[in-house]
């Protein structure tokens, strides 16, 4: 899948402290992504690399 604003991203370096969380790009400049997460009260605003991170498809149906 292609990586644009506003999709839902997944962090796949495993020596992230941000490992296997999910957030929504915000944008993408120079092959870094900037990525929000949010989690009940707070907000925070990650920069990665591109190769960092995923595509998460939110079609799949959790069985």
């Amino acid at each position: 899948m292609i990586i644009l604003p506003g999709a839902t991203v997944k962090v796949t370096n495993s020596d992230d402290i941000y490992f296997n969380y999910q957030g929504l790009v915000q944008r993408i400049d120079d092959g870094k992504v900037a990525v929000l997460f949010e989690g009940g009260n707070w907000d925070k605003l990650v920069t990665f690399n591109l190769s960092e991170l995923a595509a998460v498809d939110l079609t799949k149906k959790k069985k």
